[in-house]
C-alpha cells in the first residue's frame, strides 16, 4: 500500500490565531497536492514559549477536544486525509500536557499522545509547563496505515520508538521544535544537527519502519537575547534509515513524499530484529541505572 506523507514546515508568530490559520491553509494545500497523512510541527499555534518560565504562557493552552482539534477534524473530513496535530493541552486546572491529536480521514478523533519525555535545558524549560505523558506508547490504525506519534525530546529515546513499533506502527511521526543557540552554532551546530538526524534514522533501522520528523524554521526571541534558531530540515527516512526527502534549513515548505508500506514487512523479514530480541535479558531496562 502506497501512501503520501505531507509535513508542514514553517515559521511561527507570537499570536495563536495567525499560526492556526497558516497551518490549516498549509494542511489544505498539502491535501490538494495529494498528501494522505499530514503532520504539523510541534506546538505550531505559538512561538516556542518554553524559552522562559512565565505563568502567562499557560493562557496559550486549550482543551482537547477544542477549537484547534475541531478545525482539523473538519479539514480531515472535507479532504479525506489523516492529520497529526501538536497542541498545548489544558487537561485540568494546573494540569497541562504537550499533546498530539490523531485524526482519521473521516474526521474522527482516533486518540491522543501526550509527550512522555520532558526536557529541562537552557531555553527549553518544558518541565515548568508540561506534565509527563500518561498515554504510553501506542499506534493507531488509520485509513492510510498504522501510525505512531512521539514528540520532540521523545525522538532521542530508542525505547519509545521500539514500544511504538511493537504496537504495530509502520510510520513514526515526530512533531518537533528544535534548533541552535546562535552563540553555540559555529562550534556545535553541525554535530548537534547530525546527532538529531542520526538517532531518528536509527529508529527506522532498528524497527524496520518509516520515520517522519517535522521541525519549524526561523529565529524566535520572545524574551530578547539571541533566542533559538530553529534548523528546519524536516525529513522522511526509509525503513533502512535512508533519507528519502528532506526540507531546507530556512524555507517554508510542504514536504511531500510517497512511501510504500509493504516495504515494512519486507524489511522486517530480511532484517529480523524483532525476532531475535532477547526479551528474557532486558529486565534491567526498567531500572534507572545498574549500580
Amino acid at each position: 500500500m502506497k501512501v503520501t506523507l505531507g509535513l508542514l514546515q514553517h515559521a511561527c508568530v507570537a499570536a495563536p490565531a495567525p499560526n492556526l490559520k497558516k497551518t490549516l491553509a498549509l494542511a489544505e494545500k498539502a491535501a490538494k497536492q495529494g498528501a494522505q497523512i499530514i503532520c504539523t510541527q510541534e506546538l505550531f499555534r505559538s512561538q516556542y514559549f518554553c524559552q522562559n518560565e512565565d505563568h502567562a504562557n499557560f493562557k496559550l493552552a486549550e482543551s482537547i477536544p477544542g477549537p484547534s482539534t475541531e478545525a482539523f477534524q473538519k479539514l480531515a473530513k472535507k479532504h479525506g486525509v489523516v492529520i497529526v496535530a501538536s497542541l498545548f493541552e489544558k487537561r485540568a486546572a494546573g494540569l497541562y500536557h504537550n499533546t498530539a491529536v490523531i485524526i482519521d480521514a473521516d474526521g474522527s478523533l482516533l486518540g491522543i499522545y501526550r509527550k512522555m519525555h520532558i526536557p529541562d535545558d537552557p531555553l527549553f524549560y518544558e518541565k515548568f509547563y508540561f506534565t509527563p505523558g500518561d498515554t504510553g506508547f501506542k499506534a493507531w490504525q488509520t485509513k492510510f496505515g498504522k501510525i505512531g506519534v512521539l514528540v520532540c525530546w521523545d525522538q532521542w529515546y530508542p525505547e519509545g520508538a521500539r514500544l511504538t513499533a511493537m504496537d504495530g506502527a509502520e510510520i513514526l511521526f515526530y512533531p518537533t521544535a528544535i534548533g541552535w543557540h546562535p552563540s553555540e552554532k559555529a562550534e556545535y551546530g553541525v554535530n548537534q544537527h547530525g546527532a538529531w538526524e542520526t538517532i531518528q534514522r536509527s529508529h527506522a533501522v532498528a524497527n524496520g519502519c518509516y520515520v517522519a520528523a517535522v521541525n519549524r524554521i526561523g529565529r524566535e526571541t520572545p524574551i530578547g537575547g539571541d533566542g533559538i534558531e530553529f534548523w528546519g530540515q524536516s525529513f522522511i527516512a526509509g525503513t533502512s534509515g535512508q533519507i528519502l526527502k528532506k526540507a531546507s534549513v530556512d524555507q517554508e515548505e510542504i514536504l511531500l513524499h510517497t512511501v510504500d508500506l509493504d516495504t515494512v514487512d519486507v524489511t522486517r523479514t530480511h532484517w529480523p530484529f524483532l525476532r531475535d530480541r532477547r526479551i528474557d535479558a532486558y529486565g534491567d531496562l526498567t531500572k534507572r541505572f545498574r549500580d
